[in-house]
């Protein structure tokens, strides 16, 4: 069967009304047939089609996303801040927008990323949504937080990384990303702003690992980073005798900081 079909058709354009006469952002496997007076088949058919031509957005099974209003063209995306919301919501998971995109958007990297990386604590997959590709990334709830919310056109809100949340992703999760050792400019760069770096040492403390908290402190003192500010990461820091190399993809032969625990060997 496809779209010429006059039923289909028919259906296409009932659909199309009803969504926009009751003001619907989303439907559920059910919900079309009771409203149109369908069979089960025919409703699969239908949102399967719809979604395959890009009408509506299929969240996962038996969820879809729908436009307001018919789309210019036939095409519609609601984004990929109100996808990744919207599915969140609809797991009852607390999440945060992170990785790539954060870089891109607060100027750290010009590379416009084609993945939208989203930390939560329900959901791990990957899956494309409205011709968008999603990683969802299953963390403890501990691990979430330094975000802010973002204002979305539609009214509502998204939870972002913040920059200094972003800072520290990209030395965690820097094999992920591929960041290191570029991470230690972005944030040698922001050395003078004195609340950015001072919530950069509270997010690392809160959700980093000692590894990150080594690399961090280490780069912040070499960029003269008030000792007061590094008082309290540098007492988390359990050096003894153990060494961790600056640049994890690098040979382990450089200059050693016994201070962070640290192998300098950017430069090996």
């Amino acid at each position: 069967m496809n779209d010429k079909t006059p039923v289909l058709g028919k259906f296409k354009m009932q659909f199309l009304a009803w969504i926009q006469l009751e003001k619907k952002t989303q439907v559920v496997t059910g919900e079309t047939a009771e409203a149109l007076g369908l069979t089960a088949t025919q409703e699969r058919k239908l949102l399967s089609r719809m979604s395959q031509q890009g009408l509506i957005v299929r969240l996962r099974r038996g969820l879809y996303m729908v436009p307001a209003q018919v789309p210019p063209g036939g095409k519609w995306s609601p984004g990929e801040y109100r996808l990744a919301r919207t599915l969140m919501e609809d797991a009852g998971a607390s999440y945060q927008i992170g990785g790539a995109i954060t870089f891109h958007q607060y100027g750290f990297d010009d590379q416009v990323p084609n993945e939208i990386t989203v930390y939560n604590d329900k959901i791990s997959r990957r899956s494309t949504m409205g011709g968008l590709r999603f990683t969802f990334i299953k963390v403890p709830a501990k691990r979430l937080g330094g975000s802010n919310k973002m204002k979305l056109p539609d009214g509502g809100e998204v939870k972002i990384a913040s920059l200094p949340r972003a800072l520290m992703d990209a030395v965690y999760d820097w094999d992920r990303y591929n960041t290191l050792p570029r991470a230690y400019v972005w944030i040698a760069a922001r050395k003078d702003e004195r609340e950015t770096i001072k919530e950069l040492v509270r997010i690392t403390l809160r959700h980093g690992n000692i590894g990150t908290m080594r690399r961090i402190g280490y780069i912040l003192a070499k960029c003269k980073v008030s000792p007061r500010l590094l008082g309290k990461l540098k007492a988390r820091v359990s050096v003894g005798r153990s060494l961790v190399k600056l640049d994890p993809t690098r040979p382990a032969r450089g200059d050693i900081n016994r201070e962070w625990g640290i192998i300098d060997n950017e430069q090996s």
